[in-house]
């Protein structure tokens, strides 16, 4: 697991914003809009640029979350997530393991997972959160079948780590995540393609809140 303090803050996070497919320079500015409304956790995601062509943006996205109080991770590229100062790599079931991740560095592992089976094993392989989802068909995950909100609820029942459930999560359909059994959650398009960022991402926070008991 990595340190205390980063799973103690991980814990506690709530809103989880994943950048969209713009161009890097464009990517960061969301995600800083984002951080400025309140987003805990952004994640640095271009599924087509190399990684060397993405550490700048990285470097400053860093440097500007630990000013602000919210966590950064970099999708994919452990290289990148160390080299760049990020809080934590976030893996797809295809990507590096998360044994091979955990002995390269003590900082944040998360991994996505779409059943209950995955999100188990995840946890048991020392991931120290996992995304679950997509909940509803999403252009970000072309090909993948939605899992539907059933699931929520037992990931909610099985799963002790933090669980961000994830997929074409907005507004409009964010009660009905909630009362399915999340209490985190990732978005991309909800905030990445609001016309205002920062606003899309306070308005979400503020209606995620923190459960009772929740750490401060």
């Amino acid at each position: 697991m990595a340190d205390i303090e980063l799973t103690a803050r991980l814990r506690a996070a709530r809103l989880y914003v994943v950048s969209g497919d713009a161009q890097p320079g464009i990517q960061a500015a969301v995600l800083r809009a984002a951080i400025d409304g309140g987003a805990d956790v952004i994640q640095l995601r271009h599924k087509h640029a190399a990684p060397g062509d993405l550490l700048a943006t990285a470097v400053g996205l860093a440097h500007y979350a630990r000013a602000h109080g919210a966590l950064f991770i970099v999708n994919d590229h452990l290289d990148l997530a160390i080299q760049s100062g990020a809080d934590g790599v976030h893996l797809g079931q295809d990507d590096l393991s998360l044994e091979a991740a955990r002995a390269a560095w003590g900082g944040l592992v998360g991994r996505s997972t779409h059943s209950l089976a995955q999100a188990v094993e995840a946890e048991a392989q020392g991931a120290d959160y996992i995304g679950v989802g997509p909940l509803f068909a999403t252009p970000t995950k072309p090909g993948r079948a939605a899992i539907g909100l059933d699931l929520l609820g037992q990931v909610a029942r099985r799963v002790a780590i933090p669980w961000f459930a994830i997929g074409g999560i907005e507004a409009a359909n964010l009660e009905s995540v909630l009362g399915s059994g999340a209490t985190r959650v990732a978005v991309v398009r909800a905030v990445c393609e609001a016309a205002d960022p920062r606003v899309a991402s306070q308005g979400l926070r503020a209606r995620l809140g923190r459960p009772a008991g929740a750490p401060a």
